[in-house]
């Protein structure tokens, strides 16, 4: 795994590439990281979809090199700015998209993006937005829509793998989004027992969560929607 250096309009950002061994122009699969920023989490999945699915990894980076978060009050910092402005995210997501496809030894033509948390809003609105990926994944991802955006119409397959007991996006919100997204070609997968991030190792409390059959579900479900997008 490798760090990569890229620009969007004069500024810096720092995403994570990691090829699989010993095979060329693997299909593509871009992460969008939670609201504390690219870390050890995206980096662990990157690890799993190139060691146990075959496919290239590219871990991209919305805030900017060096911008991380540590505590609550960093992550809202740098999370609510661009949830409040979809159009200067959806911007920084297509600037790491283009980052991503220029790495050597992918086929670029076979690419899906997945997000957690903050990325799974990201994914949805690379969605949204019609930007170029096959398919997006959101794991206990947020709802809310895109302001810029009143009418998507989406072309890109959508896996949502969502925590029924996630307080961040609740049954309304799910609801909404079926509604939103009607006439896509969506599935969602809600699961019983989690709540938020029941991806992240190490998540503890009420809210957020690690939950390790729901994660490992959930990346069942993905493995098999890769494997349809890819063909």
């Amino acid at each position: 795994m490798s760090a990569v250096d890229y620009q969007i309009d004069g500024q810096a950002y720092e995403g994570w590439f990691l090829k699989p061994a010993g095979k060329a122009n693997a299909p593509l699969v871009i992460i969008c990281h939670a609201w504390a920023g690219l870390g050890d989490n995206e980096k662990q999945k990157a690890q799993i979809i190139a060691d146990e699915f075959g496919y290239a990894a590219f871990a991209l980076d919305v805030y900017g090199k060096g911008k991380r978060g540590t505590t609550q009050a960093e992550n809202e910092g740098l999370m609510y700015p661009l949830v409040g402005d979809r159009a200067e995210l959806q911007k920084r997501l297509a600037g790491g998209i283009a980052a991503a496809k220029s790495q050597a030894g992918i086929d670029a033509a076979k690419s899906a993006a997945i997000g957690f948390c903050f990325g799974g809003l990201c994914v949805l609105d690379m969605a949204r937005a019609g930007m170029d990926v096959l398919g997006v994944g959101s794991f206990h991802g947020l709802f809310r829509p895109a302001e810029n955006i009143p009418a998507p119409k989406i072309k890109a397959k959508v896996l949502i793998e969502h925590g029924w007991n996630d307080p961040m996006a609740t049954p309304d919100d799910v609801l909404a989004i079926t509604r939103e997204f009607a006439g896509a070609d969506w599935q969602l997968h809600a699961h019983g027992l989690a709540t938020h991030a029941f991806t992240t190792l190490g998540a503890t409390g009420d809210a957020t969560q690690y939950h390790a059959d729901t994660d490992r579900r959930s990346f069942a479900y993905l493995k098999t929607f890769l494997a349809e997008l890819f063909g």
